[in-house]
């Protein structure tokens, strides 16, 4: 027997409850939707009609500024601002107009939901429905439920989740408040950047998004979850502890007294149109330059970096020098070339033929002298200092008038490779990131003296080699590990500060934000004495609080734990076996 949809009722049509109302609607359900906000009523009203047309018409939806509407609803959610009285005042209200057998949902983040509850007049029938971030299809949601909580009820909004597209989720109120106040200061920092004008709002979200494999950029997600939102927590974090990370960027105080509150305004840091869909700006901003200008590219380097920079370069049809520091170093770099070549076809991303090309196409040696001829030379050498501008000064006698010198370093001054080289203005920064041959990510680094052209030819062989250029100055940490690193000190900070669940932590994350993998996974992943190296790097330069490292972080690689590749970290990861 097919039953009728339920009605659902949803009460604050802000960052929350606006997507949720969608959801509900296209999944069929008939729903009332409750604003007090005129303006915001009238918007989401517009935004309604302006899907049903272009999309196709779900279930019925009812948008009001009466609660009295609400009658008729068996579940209703509350979405109103994170405030006690405010949210009290709501439920007492909802608790006076429907039946008895309804449902009440409070949206609450970090407010005793038992308070709550038993403030509504009904504490068997309240529950409570936890979101990191605004709902979306196949997002996670937390139901919480307290010692009065009545079976039916829990089981009525257990059912009701899966049906739009919800994934119920324990995340735990610890956890979720963790993960919300790293990521909270981690786009907190992200705005200040922004503000400073060091790069544009597409550059720090296309380059995190694609850098980090976040699904958001961080400017995105702050426009999602809304500006005041975060802005609210963020003062509140900072009155209750007194950390300077957690003051708000004034760019977001700005912000929310204009009243650009983000996607559930239609202007945030972005833009939006009546579907709440983004209004980009043309990306990537590309410099003119020509890649048939580059028929020869050397690289310098036999490491992990230099190996995925080689393929990534033979691959795109390039004739490729690369130099290592010995014969034997070079054969084993051609050899780990092919290998990974062969893994490649084996999973169905190349070809035999295409295997045979680039091999052909790549040459490699431990003559320097080689380089001679090549249009553009990549240095992708250790992280020190030293090696960088030894490099730079023979690079910058052996190689022809007017090739381009480029460095892969992630944290030091490329102004310092180029200034070795004796010749800056042919000198910028091609920050790959590891694998290369996967990562879709340059950081192409403008110093004071690089020429315009060595810029364009930047952006032309980063999109020969089908990566997304993004274009920053010569800082240290330059855009992601700027705003990374601070975020993975962070989470050690927090682990220091009291018992952090680790798993727990990374789960809410990943759950409740959608990041890829938890900060305490990634340190083991990016491996704890690297970052404690970008760390030092990015501390030297910028004496702060938020880029000291831990001395956790310190004592854990003192005692060897490094990470997956020691099989100790913050998690503890089985050694592989060689076969």
């Amino acid at each position: 027997m097919v039953h009728e949809p339920s009605v659902v009722g949803v009460v604050g049509l802000g960052a929350l409850g606006e997507p949720l109302l969608r959801m509900l609607c296209a999944a069929g359900h008939e729903v009332v939707g409750i604003e007090r906000e005129p303006d915001v009523l009238a918007r989401v009203d517009r935004r309604m009609k302006t899907t049903e047309a272009a999309r196709g018409s779900g279930g019925d939806c009812t948008l009001t500024n009466d609660t009295a509407a609400l009658c008729r609803a068996d579940l209703v959610i509350e979405a109103v601002t994170e405030d006690l009285g405010t949210k009290t005042e709501v439920l007492r209200r909802l608790d006076s107009i429907c039946s008895d057998h309804t449902v009440l949902v409070s949206t609450t983040a970090s407010l005793s939901l038992t308070h709550l509850a038993v403030a509504s007049g009904r504490p068997s029938r309240t529950l409570g429905l936890r979101f990191l971030a605004p709902p979306a299809s196949d997002s996670a949601a937390e139901p919480v439920r307290i010692a009065m909580s009545e079976d039916d009820a829990v089981d009525a909004l257990h059912r009701l989740l899966p049906t739009i597209g919800l994934r119920s989720v324990a995340l735990g109120p610890v956890a979720g408040c963790d993960a919300t106040t790293l990521v909270y200061a981690f786009l907190n920092r992200a705005v200040a950047l922004f503000d400073d004008g060091y790069v544009s709002h597409e550059a720090i979200d296309t380059a995190l998004r694609l850098g980090c494999g976040l699904p958001r950029g961080p400017l995105e997600m702050l426009d999602e979850l809304g500006v005041d939102s975060v802005h609210s927590a963020l003062l509140e974090l900072w009155r209750r502890t007194g950390d300077e990370t957690f003051r708000p960027a004034p760019l977001l105080t700005s912000m929310v007294r204009a009243g650009t509150l983000g996607k559930k305004s239609g202007r945030g840091v972005h833009r939006y149109d009546d579907l709440g869909d983004r209004l980009d700006a043309p990306w990537p901003e590309e410099a003119d330059g020509a890649a048939d200008d580059i028929r020869t590219v050397g690289v310098v380097g036999s490491g992990t970096m230099a190996r995925g920079i080689a393929e990534v370069v033979a691959s795109a049809g390039l004739r490729t020098v690369v130099v290592a520091r010995t014969g034997e170093k070079a054969i084993d770099l051609r050899a780990a070339v092919a290998a990974s070549l062969t893994r490649a076809v084996r999973r169905g991303l190349t070809t035999v033929e295409r295997q045979r090309t680039t091999l052909d196409l790549l040459e490699v040696t431990d003559a320097v002298s080689a380089l001679s001829d090549c249009d553009l030379v990549i240095e992708a050498t250790a992280e020190d200092p030293a090696v960088k501008r030894s490099v730079f000064e023979r690079l910058g006698s052996v190689c022809r008038p007017g090739a381009v010198l480029a460095t892969t370093t992630s944290s030091l001054s490329v102004a310092a490779c180029a200034e070795a080289s004796g010749r800056p203005g042919d000198v910028l920064g091609l920050h790959f990131f590891n694998p290369a041959p996967v990562m879709r990510l340059v950081e192409v680094v403008r110093t004071d003296t690089t020429r315009q052209e060595v810029m364009a030819l930047g952006h032309a062989l980063c999109r020969r080699l089908g990566k997304t250029p993004v274009e920053c100055g010569d800082r240290t940490g330059f855009l992601v590990n700027r705003l990374l690193f601070p975020y993975l000190a962070d989470a050690v900070r927090l682990l220091e500060r009291h018992d952090v669940g680790i798993e727990e932590t990374d789960s809410a994350v990943q759950q409740g934000f959608g990041f890829p993998m938890g900060p305490f996974a990634l340190l083991d992943t990016i491996g704890l004495d690297v970052s404690l190296a970008i760390l030092r790097s990015l501390h030297q330069a910028f004496p702060e609080p938020d880029f000291a490292p831990p001395r956790l972080l310190e004592q854990l690689v003192m005692r060897g734990c490094l990470g997956r590749k020691s099989s100790h970290g913050f998690h503890r990861t089985p050694k592989r076996r060689r076969l």
